[in-house]
């Protein structure tokens, strides 16, 4: 008798899940916040939440293994269509805009590339807890995945402070926390 009533339990629950398990939305993606290396090794890119309702994902450089060039000027975004950001370093810049969650659970929108000052479509998601899957396409044939690997130290050099500090990475206004408002002062009647 015990065996009949988990049997209709169990049937009762599954019934009810796949009743309902589809109306739950989209699938919650992993959420990719922390430090990764990325998979040549040059550089560490920080993932955080941001947008008004930080429900995006921005990313920014805050460590590269060669920081400067021979003449030890730190490398510059030169080939950036936009020339207000052509002498900013790279260092600290942000190349991931503000990706969206999708129904499969990833994370998607464009990266920019320093090197040929283009932006590309991309897609990333947790492949594990300490690996992330980057796919970049320029277009949806054409396409490259990378692995990174979440990295908990510091290196030297490395910017830990918060975007926008001293010592932290630097959003595009674009991606810029919004200020918090103003608090007003109600009117004596």
């Amino acid at each position: 008798m015990n065996f009949v009533i988990r049997f209709v339990l169990r049937v009762a629950i599954t019934i009810v899940m796949m009743a309902f398990g589809d109306r739950a939305g989209a699938v919650t993606p992993n959420d990719p916040s922390g430090t990764w290396l990325v998979e040549d090794g040059r550089a560490r890119i920080r993932l955080e939440r941001c947008g008004p309702s930080r429900d995006r994902i921005c990313g920014f450089i805050v460590w590269m293994k060669e920081p400067a060039d021979k003449r030890g000027q730190p490398y510059r975004d030169r080939e950036n269509a936009d020339p207000d950001k052509r002498a900013r370093a790279l260092l600290g810049h942000q190349l991931i805009m503000g990706l969206q969650a999708t129904p499969e659970g990833r994370f998607a929108g464009d990266i920019y590339n320093a090197e040929d000052g283009k932006s590309y479509s991309v897609s990333i998601w947790r492949e594990s807890g300490d690996r992330l899957k980057l796919k970049g396409c320029l277009i949806k044939l054409l396409c490259q995945t990378q692995t990174w690997q979440q990295t908990l130290d510091v290196q030297p050099g490395q910017l830990v402070g918060l975007t926008g500090d001293l010592n932290g990475p630097r959003a595009d206004k674009e991606w810029a926390q919004v200020p918090a408002p103003k608090p007003t002062q109600a009117k004596a009647k």
